[in-house]
C-alpha cells in the first residue's frame, strides 16, 4: 500500500494517476482545503482528514499500513507565508511530525517527500546543484528545509528511509488531457497566463528590475508528467533497498523569464496577454535553474516534457476543456 498525502491537490493527482496506472495499491489522505476529489480515480480510497489531527491521521495509518508515504500535503503560497509565517510553519512542521510519528507506530518504512528549491535562496551560482548553500528567503523555503532535518534526524535514529525532492517550477498537465492545475485564487504564472488568454483580468508580472536580460524574475520550468516519473523512480529506488537518505534536484536545466513565459503563450494561444508591472514580491529570488544531473545519474531519470512549448500547449490544451476547473 501507498499513501499519498496531499493527494488530491496539482500534483499528488497526477502521481496517484500514475500510481494506479503502475498497479499500486493507493489511498489518498487530503483536507481538500486546495484540493479537488473529482482529480482521483473514483476507486482510490479516500480519506479526508487534516494531518493536524492526530486521531484521524493515526486512524488513516492504521486502517491503510502503507508502505511508504508520498507526502504532498503542505502550505505552499511564498506570498503567504511572507504575509503569516505561523500560517506557514505550524501547518508544514506540525502535519509532517505527526506523520512520521503515525509513520512509526504502524511500521511504515519509506517516505517520499515533495521539498523545493526555494531552500536554495538567492543563488550564489546556477545552475543550481544540491550542494548549494542553503539560504531560504522565505518562511515556505524554512518549512521545507526544516523538515528536511527532520527526515534526516529521524531516519538516522532508525525511523522511516526518506528520499527528498526539490522541485523548481512545476507546470503543464497531463499528456493525455484528463488532468490539470486548478487552483482558487490562481497565483502560479502559467495557468494564471492562461486565464488572461481567455479573457480574464490582466496579469500582473511582479517586479520589472530584477537582474536579468529583461528585468524579470527567471524560472526553470518542470512539466507535471516529468515530476511524476522521478516520483515513482523515487519510490521504487527506496523499495528494492537503495540508498534511503538522499535528496534530488527537479528542474529541466533551462531558466525562463516571465515575459518569455508570457510570449510563447500568447503564440500558442493566438492571443493578446495583456499585462502591467508591480512591486516585486518580498521572497521572491531572481533566478531559479536547477542543476538535476544527480537524479539522472543515480535513477536514470529522463524529463520528456519539460520544454516551454510542450508545458504551455498542455496546460492549455486542459484549460479548454476544463475552463471552470475541476466540476467540485
Amino acid at each position: 500500500m501507498i499513501l499519498v498525502t496531499g493527494g488530491a491537490g496539482y500534483i499528488g493527482s497526477h502521481v496517484v494517476k500514475a500510481l494506479v496506472e503502475k498497479g499500486y495499491t493507493t489511498a489518498v489522505v487530503d483536507d481538500l482545503s486546495t484540493g479537488h476529489r473529482a482529480a482521483l480515480p473514483p476507486e482510490v480510497p479516500f480519506y479526508r482528514a487534516n494531518l493536524l489531527q492526530d486521531e484521524d491521521l493515526n486512524r488513516v495509518i492504521d486502517e491503510t499500513r502503507p508502505e511508504a508515504v508520498l507526502h504532498f500535503a503542505a502550505k505552499s503560497i511564498v506570498p503567504e507565508s511572507m504575509k503569516d509565517p505561523l500560517g506557514t510553519f505550524y501547518p508544514n512542521l506540525t502535519g509532517t511530525m505527526h506523520l512520521l510519528k503515525a509513520m512509526q507506530k504502524y511500521g511504515a518504512r519509506f517516505i517520499v517527500f515533495s521539498s523545493t528549491a526555494a531552500v536554495y535562496g538567492e543563488p550564489r551560482r546556477v545552475p543550481i546543484d544540491e550542494n548549494h548553500p542553503l539560504e531560504p528567503t522565505n518562511p515556505y523555503g524554512e518549512s521545507k528545509l526544516f523538515i528536511e532535518k527532520i527526515l534526516a534526524g529521524t531516519a538516522e535514529a532508525g525511523g522511516p528511509g526518506y528520499i527528498s525532492l526539490r522541485y523548481f517550477n512545476a507546470a503543464g498537465a497531463d499528456p493525455a488531457g484528463q488532468m490539470g492545475e486548478d487552483h482558487l485564487p490562481e497565483t502560479h504564472l502559467v495557468p494564471r497566463v492562461l486565464q488572461v488568454a481567455s479573457g480574464g483580468d490582466e496579469l500582473v508580472v511582479y517586479g520589472s528590475d530584477y537582474p536579468t536580460d529583461d528585468g524579470t524574475p527567471v524560472r526553470d520550468y518542470i512539466h507535471i508528467a516529468d515530476l511524476v516519473s522521478a516520483h515513482l523512480l523515487a519510490l521504487e529506488a527506496l523499495l528494492k533497498g537503495a540508498k534511503n537518505r538522499a535528496v534530488y534536484n527537479l528542474g529541466h536545466q533551462r531558466g525562463y523569464s516571465v515575459l518569455e513565459v508570457i510570449k510563447q503563450a500568447e503564440e500558442i494561444t493566438g492571443q493578446k496577454i495583456p499585462y502591467r508591472f508591480g512591486p516585486r514580491r518580498e521572497g521572491d529570488p531572481s533566478v531559479l535553474i536547477a542543476g538535476s544531473e544527480l537524479i539522472k545519474r543515480e535513477l536514470n531519470w529522463t524529463p520528456r516534457f519539460s520544454d516551454l512549448q510542450t508545458i504551455i500547449e498542455t496546460a492549455w490544451r486542459w484549460h479548454r476543456s476544463h475552463p471552470g476547473g475541476y466540476p467540485d
